[in-house]
């Protein structure tokens, strides 16, 4: 079977007509280690950029060329985008990737191909699916851990304990196992249909959650792309990353078949 084509959503660096490089202009970009990560096991890894409306190219057609869909990790979502508005200035989060990553949900999930969501990403699939989310943790969450510390970033380390018997305790096992924090947004009201299976240890923020549906949609809060492979004290990077490329693979085998006999 041919190599499996991942879609990687972009992260957003909005014009700034004071930066030295590419002044005034919009950029599109992935962080390294998420995609050397989504390509360890053998998968070709693509950035989706947005799409220009007066152009012939849409998100659904990337969405028709690729097997999978990962959605980054990154800049708060807009409170907006559940219907409230930002508690502080801070928070106002990014709607305009916002929009752009919910309507490139929409088309993965439309044609039921797997979906997998990363931090921000896991909290974009609960929002597209009708959930809202903590703006602050910190403030909004009494005696909650510190979820993000941006003096240590990837060093911030909790437990994460994953439901007997759920979807993610297969994969991993059940019980407690530690990962990294670095999320300040939270899932707060659980879209219908999904289902938390994975919680902060300590205080009970959702970490884990999974579509229950026909279709494979998964979204967690720590990175595993950034968990050092050598240190045995972490949750292993790889059971995810197999289980959704055995589903894109699974996919796509069955699609194909499909088209062998429609021809």
């Amino acid at each position: 079977m041919s190599l499996l084509k991942i879609g990687i959503s972009a992260c957003f660096m909005h014009r700034d007509p004071t930066r030295a490089i590419f002044k005034g202009k919009t950029l599109l970009y992935n962080e390294e280690s998420l995609v050397h990560w989504a390509m360890r096991l053998g998968a070709m890894a693509f950035m989706i950029p947005s799409v220009d409306v007066r152009g012939k190219i849409t998100l659904a057609d990337y969405a028709a060329h690729l097997d999978g869909l990962i959605l980054h990790g990154g800049s708060d979502v807009a409170p907006e985008m559940y219907g409230e508005a930002p508690l502080k200035e801070e928070w106002k989060g990014d709607r305009i990737r916002d929009e752009y990553e919910i309507a490139l949900f929409n088309e993965f999930y439309k044609l039921q191909k797997p979906v997998l969501g990363i931090c921000r990403g896991a909290q974009i699939i609960n929002v597209a699916l009708g959930g809202t989310l903590y703006q602050d943790i910190s403030t909004q969450v009494k005696n909650s851990l510190v979820h993000r510390d941006w003096n240590i970033y990837d060093q911030n380390f909790h437990e994460v304990e994953f439901f007997k018997g759920s979807y993610l305790a297969r994969i991993f096992g059940a019980g407690k196992f530690k990962t990294n924090s670095i999320h300040h947004q939270g899932l707060k009201d659980i879209a219908k249909d999904l289902v938390v299976e994975a919680t902060s240890a300590e205080d009970g923020i959702a970490e884990g959650i999974k579509f229950q549906g026909p279709a494979y949609v998964c979204g967690i809060q720590w990175h595993p792309e950034f968990h050092d492979t050598s240190d045995t004290s972490l949750l292993g990077s790889d059971p995810l990353l197999k289980d959704f490329m055995s589903e894109c693979e699974i996919y796509k085998l069955n699609h194909k078949m499909d088209r062998t006999r429609i021809e």
